[in-house]
């Protein structure tokens, strides 16, 4: 073997590297703490950046279409910012003060439905399974008590109230924390958006000073892509979801299905969800009506097929239609891996960001094919 400085420097490289395979190994609770630590600093400003992006939607829409020709431009950029900071709360109010009443009352009408309509299912169960002497016990022993299930639900936390108390320590801690984190990232966001200006100056600056000018500009590139991207799939898959639960809350209405609003405001927040979101919501609402009027129920069923087909066909393209840029196979896919790696939060991320990827490597496809001087395929 020829033993070059070439080939000694590789050497060296392979074994630092294994010793720091081997120490990661030997020390990998250390490193895991040691990234848990790193994940709570960096949290709170993970989350600002959150927040700043989904307020820059309605802010961005107010600079550019209410307060364009404004002459004090000082004043706007706070302006819009504190009405978007209301607009949001105003948005989540609305949301607690419709719904909390409405599932306060949906539960006591279930409780009553419940309790009349569990005869029903034992008198069909047993027709069903005449010989079977243990399902007709079981069937017999079936009853709904909903005062049982409440003072049950008191009696576990009454039980449980020992560990509460003797942790007090540790519950008040976490609270704390979690006050001061969402405090940190909305400051932070706030000062994102006062200033993004001026912070993409400085991270211009920051990137020219250390990186080439083609990889500079490729990652500008790539951010835009990326915000463009996923801020079209905000706006566009919320206000899809809007028009999709109105449009299910009117119908209902007028039809005169129980649960309307109920129904259309979990459809709307399930719809947030692509593609398997609006069959949640169905299976909810089927389920509460189901209980209430089982022949409403299958209408119920009908009706979302309908709606479903005018949304997808109709509402979808126009609304969303490919702010994305992502074929539906991709779609699928993307909300598939997202959900099974993130769950929810994985199902909204992975499909912006499978746009972005599939974006990149259809332009780098299409270079690649250019260079090589293939137009046919």
């Amino acid at each position: 073997m020829d033993l070059n400085k070439k080939n000694m420097k590789n050497w060296i490289l392979l074994i630092v590297f294994a010793v720091l395979v081997y120490g990661v190994v030997q020390r990998i609770e250390i490193l895991a703490a040691g990234f848990a630590f790193l994940y709570s600093i960096i949290m709170p400003f993970v989350l600002g950046g959150a927040m700043a992006f989904v307020l820059n939607i309605p802010m961005h829409f107010l600079e550019k279409r209410l307060f364009r020709k404004a002459k004090k431009r000082k004043f706007v950029r706070p302006a819009c910012l504190v009405l978007s900071i209301l607009f949001v709360v105003a948005v989540i109010q609305i949301v607690l003060l419709v719904v909390l009443p409405e599932v306060a009352t949906t539960f006591a009408s279930i409780s009553k439905n419940i309790e009349a309509f569990l005869p029903h299912v034992q008198e069909w169960a047993m027709n069903t399974f005449p010989d079977s002497e243990q399902m007709a016990a079981w069937i017999q022993s079936l009853e709904f008590n909903w005062d049982k299930i409440i003072q049950t639900a008191v009696d576990f936390l009454r039980n449980g109230a020992s560990n509460v108390l003797s942790s007090t320590f540790t519950v008040a801690r976490t609270v704390i924390n979690s006050l001061m984190n969402f405090c940190v990232a909305f400051v932070f966001a706030c000062y994102i958006l006062l200033q993004k200006e001026k912070l993409f100056v400085q991270v211009k600056k920051v990137l020219y000073a250390f990186l080439p000018q083609k990889a500079v500009k490729k990652t500008l590139e790539v951010a835009s892509l990326s915000y463009k991207t996923f801020s079209n799939f905000v706006t566009g898959q919320c206000t899809e979801a809007v028009i999709l639960g109105t449009m299910f809350f009117v119908t209902m209405s007028i039809l005169r299905f129980p649960y309307a609003l109920l129904v259309g405001v979990v459809i709307a927040f399930t719809a947030l969800i692509p593609i398997f979101g609006a069959f949640i919501g169905c299976v909810l609402g089927t389920f509460l009506i189901l209980v209430s009027n089982p022949m409403q129920a299958i209408g119920f069923v009908i009706l979302f097929l309908v709606l479903q087909q005018v949304e997808g066909n109709l509402i979808y393209p126009h609304v969303v239609g490919g702010s994305v840029g992502l074929p539906s196979i991709w779609v699928l896919v993307a909300v598939t891996v997202g959900g099974s790696l993130m769950g929810v939060v994985g199902m909204l991320i992975f499909i912006p960001l499978s746009s972005v990827i599939y974006a990149l490597f259809r332009e780098f496809v299409h270079k690649r094919l250019k260079e090589r001087n293939i137009h046919d395929i």
